[in-house]
């Protein structure tokens, strides 16, 4: 999948033009791209689109119109769409109680490396998570984490032949897997990969 550049954005005037628009077609687009793992647990898997999207708003809010500045936004979003052998995800632990969540985030260190995808036949494949910067401490995870999982070419082939995709968490304090993920998310997700 293509990386974004400065000719794929907007101005700030054409985006405000088309910002209504273009959300809604970002949001049922989105729609396909995320799995819920369990009550609390979400992938939100990103790809050119929803980093476009991304980036429009971040020029938007803090009114960017520099090259340099369009610059770091783009090295900065850019590496989260895949690079065709992969799916990048932003992984979210959502709790509406803040005392709830701050209890669960104290429980889940280290659950971000213990989240996966498995292709029917083949192992689970783990995530590489929050390459950019890490996002736990001592005393509690982050809600937020962003993670790549990186996929053989059997894998893809496999993919590419129809075999069941499912995901999950394996985590003491948090231990969900959806068994099969859903027609429609799949073939979302199989447009990340190179498989033509």
């Amino acid at each position: 999948m293509n990386k974004l550049t400065r000719d794929d954005l907007y101005s700030l005037e054409k985006y405000a033009d088309m910002r209504t628009d273009f959300r809604t077609r970002l949001m049922q687009h989105k729609h396909n791209r995320k799995v819920a793992i369990g009550p609390n647990a979400t992938l939100y898997f990103e790809d050119r689109l929803t980093m476009q999207y991304q980036i429009q708003e971040m020029l938007r809010v803090e009114r960017i119109f520099e090259k340099e500045a369009i610059q770091e936004e783009l090295d900065a979003y850019n590496p989260l769409i895949p690079d065709g052998s992969n799916w990048k995800a932003t992984f979210m632990l959502e709790y509406s109680d803040i005392d709830e969540r701050r209890a669960a985030l104290a429980k889940m260190i280290g659950i971000e490396d213990r989240v996966w995808v498995q292709v029917e036949g083949f192992d689970k494949v783990w995530a590489i998570a929050d390459e950019d910067m890490e996002r736990e401490d001592a005393d509690k995870t982050s809600a937020v984490h962003f993670m790549r999982f990186e996929l053989s070419e059997a894998i893809l082939a496999a993919l590419k032949a129809g075999k069941t995709l499912s995901m999950g968490i394996e985590h003491p304090a948090y231990s969900h897997q959806v068994t099969q993920i859903k027609d429609d998310t799949r073939a979302s997700l199989l447009q990340d990969l190179n498989l033509a």
